[in-house]
């Protein structure tokens, strides 16, 4: 088995133009995706993300506060998951609600195992 990351992006806040109904079902439709990867053994960690932040560039220390939604898409969450290949991680991400309910994408990344590390 390999690990892999899936992050989660949008173009800012994706529940904001949701009605409360829409919200509370898209919330619940995230649980029983999480629920199913824990069943399965498939799912190692999974978390939203604040919008607030810094980004740091290069060796000249230059950061940006948050938050980061004026810029084109942002990362709002992950999933660190394992699967027998990316084929299969990519299959795990396309059943994430996020990928139907939201406009935005998931970026599916494979974790490089190294020696010495963790």
């Amino acid at each position: 088995m390999q690990e892999f990351m899936i992050f989660i992006k949008t173009k800012g806040d994706h529940l904001e133009g949701l009605s409360p109904e829409q919200q509370q079902a898209h919330v619940q439709k995230i649980g029983e995706y999480i629920g199913g990867l824990m069943e399965s053994g498939k799912l190692k960690g999974a978390q939203p993300l604040e919008m607030d932040g810094a980004i740091i560039h290069g060796n000249k220390g230059v950061f940006k506060d948050g938050p980061f939604n004026e810029s084109k898409e942002v990362i709002v969450g992950y999933f660190h998951i394992v699967a027998e290949n990316l084929e299969e991680a990519v299959q795990i991400a396309k059943a994430n609600p996020m990928f139907h309910d939201a406009e935005g994408g998931i970026e599916v990344r494979p974790i490089k195992q190294m020696d010495g590390i963790n």
